[in-house]
């Protein structure tokens, strides 16, 4: 496909290379596409895509998540949303469930009758599904389209680093040596691609003790300066244990103190990301 109309051009990796294989849709105009990813599963991905696309929308970013964890679909859930479903305009176009903080979200589970159906499909259908998230569904203006990546190196993550128009990567991490290992492996893998990563998020890399409020580290501060080292990677933030990110999709039972020092955490980051993706300049051009 031609690089020529793309929404993305110009901040796509894939230009030098001729270009990705996917058909731009036209209504479409999506500034950035961030793959939020890891190489291994339960390290807090699809928490830290919600959070990232909430901080981002609360300044005032127009966003949206696409769920690539087509087997194993959890942004519904995490923003509070799962009792929706997704339907189709005049054009057979896909109409994305949004939200009240404006977060428009793609996910299987909006198109199956029942969120426990389990999905069963060899990887060249989940990749085709995939595909049709991106190029059938209609997503308007975006600033960041997040896409909450599955654990692994495999099929899908094949798919959207080689044929969408990726602007980079958020890497997800925990503080332990077996899952470092596997981050390096994606990290390696993007670089193979030519994918930039933007940086890093450690997640429940501490706890803050209700009693004393002491910080409990759960990692060795050298390990992980180690590890950003050696992969030449930014570390955009640590971030704690907490009852709030565990149980994210009840957001707004948790009380005021709680959800202003969670939202500090992202605000934080996601800033440091705007700025990496370079769209505070063009907002304002």
């Amino acid at each position: 496909m031609s690089c020529e109309g793309c929404a993305s051009r110009g901040n796509c990796s894939k230009e030098k290379g001729g270009g990705c294989s996917l058909k731009e849709n036209p209504h479409n105009h999506i500034k950035r596409i961030v793959a939020v990813m890891s190489g291994k599963g339960g390290v807090g991905k699809s928490t830290i895509s919600v959070m990232l696309a909430k901080a981002m929308a609360a300044q005032g970013l127009k966003v949206g998540i696409l769920d690539a964890d087509i087997t194993g679909p959890s942004i519904p859930r995490m923003m509070g949303l799962e009792d929706q479903k997704a339907f189709a305009n005049q054009e057979g176009e896909i109409l994305p469930v949004c939200g009240e903080d404006g977060i428009k979200i793609m996910s299987l589970n909006y198109l199956l009758q029942d969120e426990n159906e389990p999905v069963v499909w060899r990887g060249p259908v989940i990749t085709g599904v995939l595909k049709q998230f991106f190029t059938d569904v209609y997503w308007g203006d975006l600033d960041v389209l997040f896409i909450d990546m599955p654990p692994g190196t495999g099929d899908v993550a094949l798919t959207i680093l080689q044929e969408f128009p990726v602007s980079g990567v958020v890497m997800i991490s925990t503080p332990q040596p077996m899952v470092s290992m596997i981050v390096t492996k994606a990290i390696r893998m993007c670089r193979l691609m030519k994918i930039k990563v933007y940086g890093v998020v450690e997640n429940m890399a501490y706890l803050n003790c209700p009693n004393c409020s002491e910080k409990i580290m759960f990692y060795n501060e050298e390990e992980l300066n180690q590890f950003i080292e050696q992969n030449e990677v930014k570390l955009y933030g640590t971030l704690p244990q907490t009852d709030l990110i565990r149980n994210v999709n009840i957001y707004d039972s948790f009380n005021l103190q709680q959800q202003n020092e969670l939202n500090g955490f992202f605000r934080e980051i996601a800033a440091e990301l705007e700025k990496d993706m370079n769209l505070t300049g063009e907002n304002n051009a």
